[in-house]
């Protein structure tokens, strides 16, 4: 894997194939902001763009490639990030900041815990809580519990949960009959095991294009496709890997 490509933050994971913005810092090539097609950019748009997991296979990394060359993007370089990569530098905890920070990120006293609703819903105070050490992140969970991710998702399945904010879920849960922990976000666990597990990689092509030719809406709605595979276009990346 090149150096370059360690220091890539993953964006917009939801189907076989996903975009990620190029770190500037970490890059030559600049990254662009959303470009219309009305007002074309003199400088050529860049992106990172990457094979998921479950979906990299030899197949779809020669379809995702002649799809962007077919469409006129230059690829600067093509490489694997393999998911012992993803684990240690959080790449995916980085693209799902929102919920990462309570899953994975955050120290239990640095999540910011509404008080008053949480003492409404699970009828007892969170400094208490807090104080006696009942509370943990996901990550921290796996610990506590000795569980895996799939054994913490079952609990979590079964757990009561309490939506506190946007992407951000507590659930008073066990594994194996274990002294009840409250745990934010242990869901996202299971979607990191999907990235981080052993054998796991993303292939990754960086590449650039004259907005000119291709604007930048054009690039995510048409040549990649919607996130949701189902409403891409047949002849879109995603519609393709779909139709596979």
């Amino acid at each position: 894997m090149s150096p370059r490509a360690a220091d890539l933050l993953l964006f917009a994971l939801t189907s076989g194939v996903a975009i990620a913005m190029i770190n500037k810092q970490s890059c030559s090539a600049a990254t662009k902001a959303d470009t219309t097609c009305e007002e074309p950019s003199e400088r050529p748009n860049s992106a990172f763009v990457f094979v998921k997991p479950h979906a990299n296979t030899e197949s779809t990394r020669s379809l995702v490639k002649s799809k962007l060359l077919m469409a006129g993007l230059i690829i600067l370089s093509e490489c694997d990030i393999d998911g012992q990569t993803i684990d240690k530098d959080k790449l995916i905890d980085q693209h799902y900041y929102a919920i990462a920070s309570k899953a994975t990120i955050l120290p239990t006293k640095d999540i910011p815990v509404p008080a008053d609703k949480f003492e409404k819903e699970f009828g007892e105070k969170w400094e208490k809580v807090l104080a006696e050490g009942r509370s943990c992140n996901a990550m921290e969970a796996c610990k506590k519990f000795n569980c895996d991710a799939a054994a913490l998702e079952s609990a979590w399945q079964k757990a009561k949960v309490v939506k506190l904010g946007g992407g951000f879920y507590c659930g008073l849960m066990s594994v194996n009959d274990q002294p009840e922990l409250y745990v934010f976000n242990a869901f996202f666990m299971s979607m990191r095991s999907k990235f981080c597990g052993e054998g796991t990689s993303i292939h990754c092509y960086e590449v650039e294009w004259d907005p000119a030719k291709l604007c930048w809406s054009d690039f995510r709605g048409k040549l990649l496709g919607p996130t949701d595979p189902e409403e891409a276009p047949k002849d879109s990346i995603r519609g393709a890997i779909l139709a596979k």
